[in-house]
């Protein structure tokens, strides 16, 4: 038998609410992280701040089926978390939209960093290395100042003591670019190495 159907209770503070899943896989059926969406949906509290209590126990395991938790047709359960407000969600998209620019920065970075090893294990003839390694740094400063201009952003964002969501998110972005920064520092210094391990060789050759 294919998506098993579960109705259950869900108690929000005072209000009660049937929820109807269907199990996705053959046999399962309706796993925890299905009635988390469905209650994100109807009481607009995220599935971060969602606490599921069925007699008297946490639903922890989000991927474990509700019958293994013995949930079963007609169960009353509990819900606990708050609802984000919309000025919270409005700082939430803020920060989403500006963890996008972290990734379109990093994965430059990356590039960069790729093209410098491939340079290093002598992918490139030796005259034109002095060159590609000046291009490589001028796109790790770009990559830098994009980092420092998006740690302006965050710090610029005043989050209310309450918005938890934002504060932990705001937390993880900071340290992220913290560490892309720190690594085009190294990326920096290992490419001004090389510069000058090719200028010692360019000295030493015989007019």
């Amino acid at each position: 038998m294919s998506g098993q159907t579960l109705t259950v209770i869900v108690a929000y503070g005072s209000a009660k609410h049937s929820i109807t899943l269907t199990g996705q896989d053959e046999g399962k059926g309706p796993i925890v992280k299905d009635l988390s969406d469905a209650l994100a949906q109807a009481t607009g509290v995220p599935q971060t701040s969602q606490k599921l209590i069925f007699k008297g126990k946490s639903l922890k395991d989000v991927e474990e089926s509700l019958s293994s938790y013995g949930v079963k047709e007609g169960c009353k359960l509990m819900l606990i978390g708050k609802r984000n407000s919309p000025e919270e969600e409005s700082e939430l998209k803020k920060l989403k939209d500006i963890e996008k620019s972290v990734e379109q920065s990093a994965k430059k970075l990356e590039k960069v960093d790729g093209e410098l090893t491939g340079l290093k294990n002598g992918f490139l003839a030796k005259d034109l290395q002095a060159e590609a390694l000046g291009k490589l740094d001028h796109r790790v400063k770009i990559a830098a100042e994009q980092f420092m201009k998006i740690l302006e952003q965050i710090d610029a964002m005043n989050i209310p003591d309450n918005f938890n969501d934002c504060k932990m998110k705001k937390k993880g972005l900071v340290k992220a670019v913290q560490d892309f920064l720190a690594q085009c520092d190294k990326i920096e210094a290992c490419i001004a190495d090389h510069q000058s391990k090719i200028q010692s060789k360019n000295l030493a050759l015989p007019e």
